[in-house]
């Protein structure tokens, strides 16, 4: 059978067994491809954590005017296109830029400084909720027995361990299948800044469907890893 877009049904069954056949072997390609997109990722996420994190635990402890609209905006970035963040990091690290200095555009350190920003937000509102949960009479007591700010935040984030664990895999998670965003950053370099989700968007344009759907089965099974421990973390 002859599908819309001119490929036969058993073109893409051979095609399915060639990409099993290249995870299989560990086809240099696929396993650069997908080292690259794990190693950015999971540095864009531990980034994003060292941020997002306490910047949360500021913000559920602390009483400023304006609270609310802060926390309402943390939640609007949730849904924020990530071309308009690719578009921001890029103006931020072009050579006009305020970073353009660091050299950073179409590197892989530039992909990661993006993929940062991108999460930064979802991860920080994540935490917040995560404390909300928090029994007030807790938070009273720990800070009534002279407990300071730093020891306060400690103590919380230790009661909220398992939802801030699940907040830093949705951010993985985003970060990892995330595309505009390193597009736009990263450039798509054979080599050098090619990753999962971009090698998948080319190669399929050019009719390479055998990588695409190596590369795609992959990414799915780093989402279905995920989604997994985030099924362990939620039952603790």
């Amino acid at each position: 059978m002859l599908l819309q877009s001119g490929i036969t049904e058993n073109e893409i069954i051979q095609g399915f067994i060639e990409a099993i056949n290249l995870i299989v072997s560990l086809d240099p390609t696929v396993v650069e491809i997908t080292l690259r997109s794990l190693t950015v990722s999971l540095s864009a996420t531990f980034f994003a954590s060292l941020m997002a994190l306490p910047l949360g635990a500021l913000i559920y402890f602390k009483e400023f005017r304006g609270k609310r609209g802060v926390i309402n905006t943390l939640q609007t970035l949730y849904a924020m296109p990530t071309v308009i963040i690719g578009l921001l990091a890029f103006l931020l690290l072009s050579r006009n830029g305020p970073f353009g200095f660091l050299g950073l555009l179409f590197t892989p350190s530039g992909m990661i400084v993006a993929q940062t920003i991108l999460i930064v937000p979802l991860i920080t509102g994540l935490t917040v909720a995560a404390m909300s949960n928090i029994d007030r009479e807790m938070r009273y007591t720990i800070i009534s027995m002279g407990a300071s700010m730093v020891q306060s935040i400690w103590t919380v984030l230790r009661e909220v361990r398992f939802a801030i664990f699940t907040a830093v895999l949705i951010g993985f998670g985003r970060a990892i299948a995330e595309v505009g965003t390193v597009l736009l950053v990263g450039g798509n370099i054979r080599g050098y800044t090619r990753v999962l989700t971009t090698a998948i968007s080319l190669n399929t344009s050019m009719g390479n469907f055998t990588l695409s759907i190596a590369l795609g089965i992959i990414l799915l099974g780093v989402a279905l890893l995920v989604n997994v421990a985030l099924n362990l973390v939620q039952q603790r």
